[in-house]
């Protein structure tokens, strides 16, 4: 089977050719770009670089959020063209839980973790986060499938807020029993000693966020519990509004707000 991913909810975002469960290959886009002006330029140079055609996939997946609104509408809009006209189905992969995916994967990871965290800078001052248990022997339903690398099943988010915000639910519900966890994304640099103090953070610290297109492929080609769905059923994973519906109703004034 061929997977075409792409992700589009980071500011360079990837996208991702596999086969029959390995990699193909996987292009980084240019964060000095918007993912406007390179799609579906990207897609359609790396399936060349191949001799493929958008025809020549057997399944999409994309990335749908949390990230940048608009980012995310023009890679889930640019994957849903190409199933449509294809007649292809489409995985929808939350990017919290590919990124977790990734830490989980990792060739440094830490066998002995319990749980895995996602946290993206998500601006404003806010993170967006969310918090995965890891199962090793892989779960039915759970994200990352049963191939070896284990699974995860959600515990929390995913949500925007304040960093002391989700550091205070992520204690609360591991409830102080020294369960070891593994965080990866962007914004952890600036919490990172917290972060191993408050949740006793296992050796997997890493401010940087990897390309995601591969983990999404991945995890389409295991569809570990996750049905590929019609183009039209894909949702993108917002958890908070647009800038722009805020700043209208900032305009608007408490009395407008909603007319």
């Amino acid at each position: 089977m061929r997977i075409l991913a792409l992700d589009t909810s980071t500011p360079a975002g990837s996208v991702a050719l596999a086969a029959g469960g390995e990699l193909t290959e996987c292009r980084i886009g240019d964060a000095g770009r918007t993912h406007g002006e390179r799609l579906p330029g990207d897609i359609t140079t790396l399936l060349a670089a191949h001799a493929l055609t958008p025809a020549d996939i057997d399944r999409y997946a994309v990335c749908s959020g949390p990230g940048s609104f608009t980012g995310l509408r023009v890679g889930l809009a640019t994957i849903q063209a190409l199933a449509l006209v294809n007649r292809r189905l489409v995985v929808a992969v939350p990017t919290l839980e590919a990124l977790a995916c990734a830490a989980l994967w990792a060739p440094a990871g830490d066998e002995r973790t319990d749980l895995v965290g996602a946290w993206m800078n998500a601006h404003r001052g806010e993170v967006f986060a969310a918090l995965y248990e890891v199962s090793r022997a892989g779960a039915e339903g759970a994200a990352g499938g049963s191939d070896g690398g284990g699974a995860l099943t959600e515990v929390a988010g995913p949500v925007a807020a304040h960093p002391d915000v989700v550091l205070g639910d992520w204690r609360e519900r591991l409830g102080g029993e020294g369960r070891r966890v593994a965080v990866i994304g962007d914004a952890v640099a600036p919490v990172r000693e917290r972060l191993r103090q408050e949740l006793n953070c296992a050796g997997l610290l890493t401010p940087r966020i990897p390309p995601l297109a591969p983990i999404a492929a991945r995890i389409a080609a295991a569809a570990a519990g996750r049905d590929a769905g019609a183009p039209h059923a894909v949702r993108p994973v917002y958890v908070r509004r647009p800038d722009a519906v805020l700043a209208r109703e900032r305009r608007q004034g408490p009395g407008e707000a909603g007319a």
